[in-house]
């Protein structure tokens, strides 16, 4: 069995414990700067909207500050930081309409 490198653009999301989650958004670097995860972004919202939820939400390493600075630009408000040992996740949740 191999592993192939991922060279496109990927986001997972889908319903989860806490509501509407994306739980990853990837773009290879070779592709970043053109769009492409905030559009896998309002993706995953529509999805969202279509499946009935009112909001999204996700999360991210307490230290992926640019992450962090880019989701609060679209929209995401941090509601909780939760402890894993020697660090955190910062958790941030989008009202859709």
């Amino acid at each position: 069995m191999g592993i192939t490198a991922m060279t496109g653009p990927l986001v997972v999301f889908g319903a989860a414990d806490e509501g509407f989650a994306i739980l990853n958004v990837a773009v290879h670097p070779s592709f970043q700067g053109k769009g492409l995860g905030r559009a896998l972004m309002e993706h995953a919202e529509a999805a969202a909207l279509r499946d009935g939820f009112d909001s999204v939400y996700l999360y991210t390493h307490e230290k992926a500050t640019e992450n962090i600075a880019l989701y609060a630009r679209v929209g995401y408000v941090e509601y909780e930081r939760r402890s894993m040992g020697d660090f955190a996740l910062v958790f941030m949740r989008k009202p859709l309409s």
